[in-house]
């Protein structure tokens, strides 16, 4: 057992059940702020006991300069490292399709024109710019690449694909994911591939839609983006798609998230859902009679984090106390987390250094 793996499990050992499904949830930093600034009241509420991820302090609705984003990071780390029972920092995420989505920071082409480049070092050479802006202002990890085929031109969000070769789409998708975590997670950004999978080929072109593909044609050209995106590129986190495969919920889908995913590429990162996925297996998908429910079921399937905000985090912690959810389904999940964390390097240092941080990050 590495010391990773020892720290970790001294970690868990500690953790109660409101703190274990704390590390399994995220906030949008707009849930903690008063205007412009943080919400003693309002932190204390929701980061209480701790929280595995903040949404986009730079992409916030407030619009915080790279200086502010900065200060405001390193104030909930303080937080959680100071002030909550086991000092467990935070991931902060980002989205970051062409370019970090914050004031000031670079535009880059469209993800589709960043493709027709046929050129993965370029590509690569912007995910390093990305990786930098986003180190910058305290956050760790980036929504994109998206690995998605577009394969109906009537699907609105072909302009955030690389296009529909599966071979074009590996290879500027790899060399994103590469650019953007780096030889060293402690200096790099963990990239979240997405959307796992099919999500470009929707049912009459509509977003989200049932997907229809034979089982071959799935996984030779859909899954490929992504398998070489995790063996080759070593993506440290997945997002699964909203639509259905054969009346399955990606985010429902165990063959998907941990027979395919974990057992058969060996990923070693964490499954974060998209906003409010798990949520809808509930009041969408119908698979799921509670909110609570849709937690465990998603769980089950592989999810780790849910995005984007507590949802029935009181009931939660119930249903694992009455044993409706085992805890150590939690555990799996949380143990996941937490060695990302590791690996990040959080542990040590989840500070930003405020007074490197320009005023302008496009300059």
């Amino acid at each position: 057992m590495s010391v990773t793996d020892n720290k970790v499990k001294s970690i868990l050992a500690k953790m109660s059940i409101e703190e274990k499904v704390a590390q399994l949830q995220s906030v949008p930093l707009d849930m903690l702020l008063d205007g412009r600034e943080l919400s003693e009241e309002k932190v204390e509420k929701f980061l209480r006991h701790g929280i595995g991820e903040i949404m986009r302090i730079g992409g916030c609705g407030v619009g915080l300069s790279p200086r502010e984003a900065a200060r405001i990071a390193n104030k909930v780390q303080r937080f959680l490292v100071e002030k909550t029972r086991l000092g467990i920092p935070a991931i902060i995420h980002e989205e970051c399709l062409a370019g970090l989505l914050a004031p000031t920071a670079t535009v880059f082409p469209q993800v589709i024109a960043l493709a027709s480049t046929w050129n993965p070092e370029l590509v690569s050479r912007v995910a390093l710019a990305i990786r930098q802006q986003v180190l910058c202002i305290g956050s760790r990890q980036c929504l994109s690449p998206v690995l998605d085929l577009c394969r109906d031109p009537r699907w609105g969000r072909c302009e955030e694909t690389y296009g529909e070769d599966p071979y074009l789409v590996a290879a500027i998708g790899l060399a994103y994911v590469t650019g953007l975590q780096g030889e060293d997670l402690r200096r790099g950004v963990v990239a979240t591939t997405k959307h796992f999978a099919g999500h470009g080929f929707p049912e009459g072109g509509r977003n989200i839609a049932q997907v229809h593909l034979g089982l071959r044609e799935f996984m030779e050209q859909h899954l490929h983006t992504f398998e070489v995106a995790i063996r080759v590129g070593k993506a440290l986190s997945v997002m699964p798609a909203y639509h259905e495969i054969d009346g399955v919920p990606c985010h429902a889908n165990k063959w998907l998230l941990t027979d395919v995913l974990r057992s058969q590429w060996g990923f070693e990162g964490i499954v974060v859902s998209d906003y409010f996925a798990v949520q809808q297996l509930h009041t969408i998908h119908r698979v799921a009679k509670s909110c609570a429910e849709a937690f465990k079921t998603a769980l089950e399937a592989g999810v780790d984090v849910v995005f984007p905000g507590m949802e029935c985090f009181d009931e939660i912690v119930q249903a694992v106390k009455e044993g409706v959810i085992s805890e150590s389904l939690l555990d799996r999940a949380v143990e996941g987390v937490l060695k990302l964390k590791e690996a990040l390097g959080l542990f040590e240092n989840p500070y930003v250094d405020e007074a490197r941080v320009p005023e302008v990050l496009d300059n």
